[in-house]
């Protein structure tokens, strides 16, 4: 078993030597997934998403009012639009690079830090497009200003020319990207997917009324599993924005209100005096199905959702309390956030300066003032909407209170009791806790799984003799940089507490441990390996005790799949399968591997084979320095890492990225 988190290292073996400084766009050669969040399908489609950024950018802007999107023969793609056109004088601090190059090899540099060229953009550290040229074998960038024609070619990053002025053009301007991506990166294997870029362009039409964009699809792109359906062409626009969207997703399914709530409102002004940006909606609650929703931010799509659907939530429920307070309907005192969403199909679209996201793939918000601007400038429209006709608002009302009771129902029905195997007392147990049969701790294993999909194979997977499932939604709260009272109010963690039955901190009791051992199964990703590091933070602060009897554990899900003929394996990175090439498939010509995108994707008898059995499965043990000293230096190591202060954190990555060995790092 691995100790995660106790590592020795003789100095002999470390010294001035080996710190390596990478310059221009070495660093996201050398680490891709900190700007696009790995090197899989998902990673592969930012690009596209980052170019398409820009472009929609300069619409919204006013600048631009057509975009192009084309996916080409031989896998590349271009994006063309009719904006300002990247600006290609020479730059004032690099007199012999034009201002084309410099945004195109240099990281951090762009148009979007000050606010006078955007006032709101998707982008903001100005990685972007750079990160796009420095995963690209081959990208061409055409700009068109002024009447002439520039031109300049990339590779991997490296500019194979200067700028080349082609010539005068009369009806032409704008910028134009073509680009492929680097086999060296992605694998020979991975291309972009027709219809993915096709959902992804008309997505981007829907969320700004002003522009048209214009898709184009080569008949080679089109001939894979699933994209016979993507059009060869077409052209969209929508005036309605959002409510266009939402009226196509509901198709003829009926609604509790017959009426869409949807509008576009300007934001609070700033301290400036302007507007701090805009906030457009669309909003429905169909009488049946499960519901969705979208959140974008200046185009951005979030889907992890953050403060801006905090500021919808808070708008929606809180003018259903007011409502019912203003009807005279007492019952809706225990309303809460997720009554009112749970069913609904939600789109949320947030334009704003300076917007703080999670990470550089943008997928949650979390600039604190978008919450009560979006609230604030949606709350009066909601009053309005609800009380403009009586038997609008009052059918709602019915729908949302009859959520809210058979919430409180479900939660009292989920309240089931257990023996614990040393007290034999009763304990309340969460109810989406799928527990084991056997009522004593020893043997006994509970897996914490992300997500309720993974979940459900799980169930299907486990020893139900020995084997308890707990699901958790997302990423938990990190516990590092919270107080005691947020800590307490979160459902996540008071679930997980009320599962294991020890209690926390100083009333850690192991005596009271209702497992053996306490599993972390999470993807095999990056978002996975982010949610085991909250969940491993948690227990560290919160039951330390339970990390030093070595009762935690990591799962190690695999990531590949190979197969040939009759024979099959699993391999847990790249490195494995390296390594089961050149042996268990050495003498095969043609092998079949397929890439396990989240646990949720395995049948349950493989994820029962590979990762739950314990007669086959690989697990990690979680242990603490045994000494005083050695704990010490973890809890410092937590803190700068997981702690309040990101300073911290940007600092530990500056010392310590570039000195990472990459074949350690993939393993």
């Amino acid at each position: 078993m691995s100790d995660l988190f106790a590592a020795t290292q003789s100095s002999a073996d470390y010294d001035a030597s080996h710190i390596e400084v990478l310059e221009g766009l070495e660093p996201v050669r050398r680490r891709p997934g900190m700007y696009i969040g790995g090197t899989d399908e998902r990673a592969l489609h930012h690009l596209a998403a980052e170019v398409l950024d820009n472009a929609m950018d300069e619409a919204v802007a006013g600048h631009a009012s057509r975009i192009e999107v084309s996916l080409e023969a031989d896998g590349s793609l271009t994006i063309v639009d009719n904006g300002r056109g990247i600006p290609v004088d020479p730059h004032p601090r690099f007199p012999d690079k034009s201002a084309l190059e410099v945004i195109l090899t240099m990281l951090h540099s762009g148009g979007k830090f000050s606010g006078k060229a955007y006032a709101t953009s998707g982008g903001l550290h100005g990685v972007g497009i750079s990160v796009v040229n420095a995963l690209s074998d081959d990208t061409i960038i055409e700009v068109a200003r002024d009447k002439q024609l520039y031109r300049q070619r990339f590779s991997r990053g490296l500019p194979l020319g200067p700028v080349e002025k082609l010539g005068a053009v009369a009806n032409r301007r704008g910028t134009s990207v073509r680009f492929h991506p680097d086999a060296q990166i992605f694998g020979a294997e991975a291309a972009f997917r027709a219809s993915r870029l096709y959902k992804l362009a008309r997505s981007k039409a829907y969320l700004f009324g002003g522009v048209e964009i214009r898709w184009r699809c080569a008949a080679e792109r089109r001939d894979g599993p699933g994209e016979k359906d993507v059009p060869e062409s077409a052209v969209f626009t929508f005036p309605g924005g959002l409510a266009d969207h939402l009226r196509e997703r509901l198709d003829d399914r009926p609604l509790v209100v017959a009426d869409l709530f949807a509008g576009r409102a300007d934001l609070a002004a700033g301290a400036d005096g302007k507007p701090m940006g805009a906030v457009e909606w669309a909003c429905a609650w169909p009488q049946w199905g499960e519901g969705s929703a979208s959140f974008y931010c200046n185009t951005i799509p979030t889907p992890d959702g953050g403060t801006h659907e905090a500021g919808l939530r808070l708008a929606l429920t809180r003018g259903l309390k007011n409502f019912a307070t203003l009807s005279g309907n007492k019952k809706a005192g225990e309303l809460a956030g997720e009554d009112v969403f749970s069913g609904a199909e939600l789109m949320l679209s947030l334009f704003i300066r300076d917007p703080q996201f999670q990470s550089q793939t943008k997928d949650r918000l979390t600039s604190p003032e978008a919450t009560k601007l979006v609230e604030n400038a949606i709350k009066d429209h909601f009053d309005h909407w609800l009380t403009g006709s009586g038997d609008r608002g009052k059918a709602l009302l019915a729908f949302v209170l009859e959520r809210m009771e058979d919430r409180l129902r479900r939660r009292q029905e989920a309240l089931v009791k257990r023996k614990t195997a040393t007290s034999k007392s009763s304990l309340r147990l969460p109810g989406k806790l799928t527990d084991c049969a056997r009522g004593d701790a020893p043997g006994t294993e509970l897996f914490i799984v992300e997500g309720d999909s993974a979940g459900g194979s799980a169930k299907q997977a486990r020893n139900r003799n020995t084997q308890a499932i707990l699901p958790i939604r997302g990423k938990i709260l990190n516990v590092a940089s919270a107080n005691t009272a947020k800590i307490g109010a979160n459902s996540e963690i008071g679930d997980l507490i009320q599962a294991l039955g020890c209690g926390t901190r100083e009333r850690y009791t192991p005596e009271s441990l209702r497992y053996e051992r306490i599993i972390i199964m999470t993807d095999a990703d990056v978002d996975g390996a982010h949610i085991a590091t909250l969940l491993m933070t948690f227990f560290f602060r919160e039951m330390a005790g339970l990390v030093r009897d070595g009762r935690l554990y990591l799962a190690q899900p695999p990531l590949y799949r190979l197969s040939a003929g009759g024979t099959v394996a699993y391999a847990r990175d790249d490195a494995h399968r390296a390594e089961l090439m050149g042996t268990t498939f050495s003498s095969r010509s043609k092998v079949e591997v397929s890439r396990f995108k989240g646990l949720g994707e395995m049948n349950p008898q493989q994820l029962k084979e590979t990762t739950m059995d314990p007669d086959s499965r690989c697990l990690i043990r979680v242990r603490l320095p045994e000494n005083a000293e050695g704990r010490a230096d973890v809890a410092d190591l937590v803190e700068r890492l997981m702690g309040r202060n990101p300073e911290h954190r940007f600092n530990f990555i500056q010392s310590h990225a570039t000195s990472i060995d990459a074949e350690a790092l993939d393993a």
